[in-house]
């Protein structure tokens, strides 16, 4: 799935602005026939939810229509028209004029619409977006709307962040070739000094393929012809967290010496793999210090934001971090891309969380109904999550920062059915792509005597809230609890161990001399608590904290303006906690703490 470039043969035109925007219902049966009759604009990127003052907007359950001209270049009347959205959230139906031209269901990955037939170069033509934030039980990720006693409907939804909705990443208006490139993969390997790039490239036609990789300066490097192949790279310089270095592939389709397309790629050289208890980078050990984020931002919701990605990656410099999680679904590619170029690593997670009814039961793990059963997640939801699957590793494949796939957070993996649901969604995964190793975020009550899938994956990926939900303020007690827990991890599966979530909420300016809960003293200590324990196992590979800032979340009244687990607060200031994170994380180097040598040998800086 290739990103819209701009290159010697494809142009781009961005889409992004204010649009028109009503809701379902308060226009008429159709109305992407004819101008919108509404007053009110939105902005594109951004979550509607949080733009107006009108509560019926921000909790409405339905439809809502966006819609804007478009004018197609004049230049490409020879060339097949495309529109790309990033993503729409959660499902989208394109009106051209009059007609609908496509639809997509899913809230995270991009999609492209094939307009050449239906639109002219050089003319206007009017478009108009449905998108629905509606989640069932037949989406990812899942959820059920039910009907209040006024007749409303209410969307009831299993995880807790927001759920913003609309169009919060960019719109595109894209000419490619007639004859073109369609898609580009690369796997990355090196064997002493020399790295090696196996690529391979589809087309719409057969016709002549030829690839070039430049270094950094531009200088072409290693060039071959055909549609797979692999180059050599002398003198290769690795891909290395902390210490990014990019190669760029470029594939022409080339006719009788024409080219016919063109298309680069970023390639980072570098291998993941796991090796007994060790996640390697370059077959060095390597150690995630970092957090699990959210694309969530006030008033813009879930819209990306350029200024909002440069400063987190500063904060995530600031404090030492060398990763992040995108919990709990595929982030904007701009955000890998920033990745990429910067060595941050990434462990790539789907939209599919909530798949849990033990959740809506409470910690008590007793759920209303079976979690894998048709009522909730059944066969729809399992083929849903696949197409998330495939959408998700057709996007960010070649991304060197993405070292890990997750494929679903806090799961009822210790339910009845939780193998027969897994089992072909991690053989999909591993058929997507064998080179990176799979896991997924281990919810409290999935614990190491009674969880089921654990043996499919690679990593195990604990949440766990030890002084915070269980030993509440306790933090001697949460101590014991989670040595118990690791050992537990340890001694069944031998594989790396990370804490992929560990926090407590913490209201800023709160203190206390005393270990009180929602203090910032607290968190500080909580924090320490849980590394104390962390260090005692070689087998541990990485702590990742919940949550990297302050986020919104649903009308809870265990909630006070969202969720408060962050190290800094929504608008990025930072807690006591930021500090100590930067105190532990700074001296670390990536390697395992208290583990021997240098950063060289043991780990990736």
């Amino acid at each position: 799935m290739l990103k819209p470039k701009s290159t010697p043969t494809r142009e781009l035109v961005n889409l992004d602005g204010v649009w028109r925007f009503a809701i379902d219902t308060r226009v008429d049966p159709e109305p992407w026939k004819g101008l919108l009759t509404t007053p009110l604009e939105a902005a594109v990127p951004a979550s509607y939810n949080d733009l107006f003052t009108d509560a019926e907007i921000r909790d409405h359950v339905g439809w809502v229509y966006y819609q804007r001209p478009v004018r197609v270049p004049r230049g490409w009347g020879d060339e097949r028209i495309l529109l790309r959205f990033d993503a729409a959230t959660h499902a989208a139906r394109v009106y051209v004029n009059d007609a609908l031209v496509g639809e997509h269901i899913g809230g995270y990955t991009p999609f492209d619409i094939d307009l050449t037939d239906v639109v002219s170069a050089g003319e206007e033509f009017r478009l108009t977006v449905a998108v629905s934030g509606d989640l069932s039980n037949e989406t990812i990720p899942p959820g059920k709307i039910e009907v209040g006693i006024d007749g409303r409907r209410k969307q009831v939804y299993f995880h807790d962040f927001y759920n913003y909705a609309g169009l919060a990443r960019s719109v595109w208006l894209y000419s490619v070739p007639l004859t073109r490139i369609t898609d580009i993969t690369v796997v990355t390997d090196f064997d002493g000094s020399t790295g090696t790039v196996d690529y391979k490239v589809a087309t719409s036609w057969e016709r002549e393929v030829r690839v070039r990789l430049a270094d950094a300066s531009g200088t072409v490097v290693a060039e071959a012809s055909g549609t797979t192949g692999t180059l050599e790279i002398p003198d290769v310089t690795l891909w290395r967290p902390g210490a990014a270095y990019l190669y760029e592939l470029t594939a022409e389709m080339v006719e009788a010496g024409v080219v016919l397309d063109s298309y680069p790629v970023s390639v980072g050289v570098r291998t993941v793999a796991v090796r007994g208890h060790e996640f390697l980078i370059n077959g060095e050990p390597f150690y995630f210090t970092g957090f699990g984020k959210h694309e969530d931002l006030a008033i813009r919701g879930k819209g990306h934001d350029n200024a909002f990605l440069v400063h987190d990656f500063q904060l995530l410099e600031w404090t030492g971090a060398n990763s992040f999680r995108t919990s709990h679904y595929p982030y904007a590619e701009e955000v890998l891309d920033f990745a990429d170029r910067h060595g941050i690593v990434v462990i790539d997670e789907t939209a599919a969380v909530g798949l849990n009814m033990g959740v809506v039961g409470g910690m008590s793990g007793t759920p209303p109904f079976p979690t894998f059963s048709e009522q909730y997640a059944g066969a729809a939801t399992q083929a849903a999550h696949a197409q998330h699957i495939r959408e998700l590793i057709a996007r960010d494949k070649n991304h060197p920062s993405v070292v890990m796939w997750s494929i679903a957070n806090e799961p009822a993996s210790n339910e009845e059915g939780a193998l027969e649901y897994f089992t072909p969604l991690v053989a999909l995964a591993r058929e997507l792509d064998p080179t990176r190793p799979l896991t997924y975020s281990l919810v409290m009550f999935a614990t190491f005597q009674n969880d089921l899938i654990i043996d499919l994956f690679d990593v195990v990926s604990m949440n766990r809230y030890y002084g915070w939900y269980v030993a509440t303020g306790d933090l001697k007690s949460a101590e014991l609890y989670l040595q118990g827990d690791i050992q537990g991890w340890v001694d069944r599966t031998g594989k790396p161990i990370l804490m992929s979530e560990y926090g407590a909420d913490t209201q800023p300016g709160v203190h206390s001399v005393w270990d009180q809960v929602w203090t910032e003293e607290y968190q500080v200590h909580y924090l320490e608590m849980n590394h104390r324990v962390f260090d005692r196992f070689p087998q541990f590979v990485g702590e990742q904290v919940w949550n990297f800032a302050d986020f919104a979340t649903t009308n809870g009244l265990h909630r006070v303006e969202g969720n408060k687990k962050g190290v800094f607060t929504r608008d990025r200031k930072p807690k006591a906690a930021a500090w100590a994170l930067r105190k532990r994380w700074r001296g670390l180097d990536g390697r395992k703490p208290g583990s021997e040598g240098t950063a060289e040998t043991d780990g990736q800086k």
